[in-house]
């Protein structure tokens, strides 16, 4: 696919479906996702039986760990091949489902709705992303509880790298970095097999007020602020994240 090609479509919808956005994340920590999600199911009392709702899932890595600590989980994604891959994890309790997170869910009786690992702010619009925290508010019974695990924005551009290379399975990944317009942006070039290609992540810089306005807006109380997987307090200049825990009234 040229770069062209790759502009005509959203690009998380074109990027995610590829097998080459889950090499350059091979590394993703399978471990580290694992006690971020025993410290907050801990820290919420989840009780066995609960159900939880992962949106967006991937491949369905926090949605099976989830289910194996004896939740009702479903997960849902956006790309199918994600979503045809996590299928193959059989285990009871445990479904998924193709769908996008701007449309409503189908469901709305979830105890607990979890949206994890920067999986918000992907839309060009302001609109877009109210459905879609619509969306995650929609699914939730009453008196549900809503976890968002988003990056700290404020660390996040302090820190940023203009150009990155990184070697990945034979693959020399060029990594440019900018913030532009409000959102935060990767563009990712490689070559592969004699064919040139170009993808790019595209995150709206959101930072904990635009987060409380949501709430706000959407009648949830924010009941918790943590700053990393261990669930430290939220710092703005140095946490790694920014996840919020809130309850629907």
């Amino acid at each position: 696919m040229d770069a062209k090609q790759a502009e005509n479509k959203e690009w998380f919808g074109e990027w995610f479906d590829t097998v080459y956005y889950h090499i350059l994340y091979s590394h993703r920590d399978h471990q580290e996702a694992e006690v971020f999600l025993d410290n907050l199911t801990a820290f919420l009392q989840m009780k066995a039986g609960d159900k939880v709702l992962d949106l967006p899932c991937g491949k369905g890595r926090h949605s099976s760990y989830l289910n194996k600590k004896g939740f009702e989980v479903e997960g849902a994604d956006l790309s199918v091949n994600s979503i045809q891959e996590a299928q193959q994890i059989k285990q009871a309790g445990l479904t998924f489902r193709v769908h996008d997170m701007r449309d409503p869910y189908p469901k709305t009786y979830f105890d607990y709705v979890f949206n994890l690992f920067t999986s918000f702010g992907y839309f060009d619009t302001d609109s877009e992303n109210e459905e879609a925290f619509a969306t995650l508010v929609g699914a939730l019974a009453p008196g549900g509880t809503l976890v968002i695990d988003f990056m700290n924005t404020h660390k996040i551009i302090r820190n940023l790298l203009a150009t990155e290379v990184k070697q990945i399975q034979g693959i020399t990944f060029t990594l440019k970095k900018y913030v532009r317009n409000g959102f935060i942006t990767k563009e990712i070039a490689f070559e592969d097999k004699g064919q040139q290609y170009l993808f790019k992540e595209s995150v709206k810089e959101l930072y904990p007020e635009d987060f409380g306005s949501y709430l706000s807006r959407f009648g949830l109380r924010c009941d918790a602020e943590f700053g990393d997987y261990t669930l430290s307090s939220y710092d703005a200049f140095m946490s790694d994240r920014y996840i919020v825990v809130a309850t629907k009234s």
